[in-house]
């Protein structure tokens, strides 16, 4: 049996992420792969979100901004400073 319960196919790439929050401001990490679904980010940090937690992202990479406004997200798992995000509809 497969237990694989993805929807979008997964790509491995790091690409660096600033995640704000009203609560602790922002936190920056690097993603370990992204997919049409999310994406998992490895924080710089101790401090991680909780699950649920809604936040705002913008990606970077070397040559400036991927996205120009932050894309809401939400923090649906973590495991130490790894944290599984997904994308809030529109």
């Amino acid at each position: 049996m497969d237990s694989e319960r993805r929807r979008y196919a997964r790509q491995a790439t790091s690409i660096r992420v600033e995640m704000t929050h009203p609560a602790f401001g922002t936190l920056v990490g690097y993603t370990r792969d992204i997919s049409d679904g999310g994406a998992s980010v490895q924080l710089e940090t101790e401090q991680v979100p909780p699950p649920g937690t809604l936040v705002h992202v913008i990606f970077k990479k070397i040559a400036g901004q991927i996205n120009d406004d932050p894309v809401a997200m939400k923090v649906m798992h973590q495991e130490k400073n790894t944290i599984g995000l997904m994308f809030c509809p529109k």
